[in-house]
């Protein structure tokens, strides 16, 4: 390893373990390149090389024009289990909390329709803020005959598979696609964000044991919230969602 080499994973090891250790906060600015060049006695070129490493590590983000930034802690959603995004994030500690747009029996869309095998159903609107951030907008459509069981639960505290579970619903399984989109107006303002940003779009239909469909979620999540990753192994292979910097 070089002399530079040395120098910048000592750089980028200081600086994770003050970020880890709240010297700096998450969303705050760290001192300019100059300043940390100084600081660190180095070369803005190793300075750079660091902080690099903690950007591509996730804990930073580099803004050109703005600065470098701590980013928020990182979250993650387990696709490869039955449990809710919900319940997969608050079993990894996660702050999650709930704000509930509308909850009614109505028609089902054309597009909702053959997923779910119905033509009316529980419409539940939530959106889900992570750290008190709103970070994704979901829509539930539960068959009318399992929703007229739940919809005098509240949402914002019970999670709608507990829900399904109280009510006596066994799930079986679960089938879920996930792509790449652009966040549309509706859902944009009970973001908070500008319509037109990257967003992941996740089409969830849940089966009963008899194999009919009881759910399908659809959930918008921020693409600057959230990013993708799997763990591959000989027999299985794990995905989940985490927190992505900014």
């Amino acid at each position: 390893m070089s002399t530079r080499e040395s120098k910048y994973v000592v750089i980028a090891a200081d600086l994770a373990a003050k970020i880890r250790q709240g010297a700096y906060a998450p969303g705050s600015a760290l001192p300019s390149q100059r300043d940390l060049a100084g600081e660190f006695g180095v070369t803005l070129a190793t300075l750079r090389q660091a902080l690099q490493v903690l950007e591509a590590d996730g804990l930073l983000s580099q803004q050109p024009g703005r600065g470098t930034f701590v980013a928020e802690p990182k979250a993650a959603y387990q696709l490869d289990s039955l449990l809710s995004l919900v319940d997969d994030l608050r079993a990894q500690g996660q702050s999650v909390s709930t704000e509930i747009i509308a909850l009614a029996v109505r028609k089902v869309p054309a597009a909702v329709s053959p997923e779910l095998q119905a033509e009316r159903a529980l419409r539940l609107e939530r959106v889900r803020l992570l750290a008190g951030r709103p970070a994704i907008h979901q829509v539930s459509w539960i068959r009318e005959s399992i929703g007229s069981r739940i919809q005098d639960i509240d949402f914002s505290t019970v999670s709608l598979y507990r829900a399904l579970a109280d009510a006596g619903v066994v799930v079986h399984r679960a089938s879920e696609r996930l792509r790449p989109a652009i966040l549309d107006d509706p859902a944009a303002a009970l973001l908070r964000q500008p319509p037109g940003i990257a967003v992941f779009i996740s089409d969830r239909t849940t089966y009963g044991i008899d194999d009919v469909p009881v759910v399908f979620d659809r959930a918008t999540i921020l693409g600057t919230a959230m990013e993708i990753r799997t763990e591959r192994a000989a027999t299985k292979v794990s995905m989940r969602w985490r927190r992505a910097s900014s």
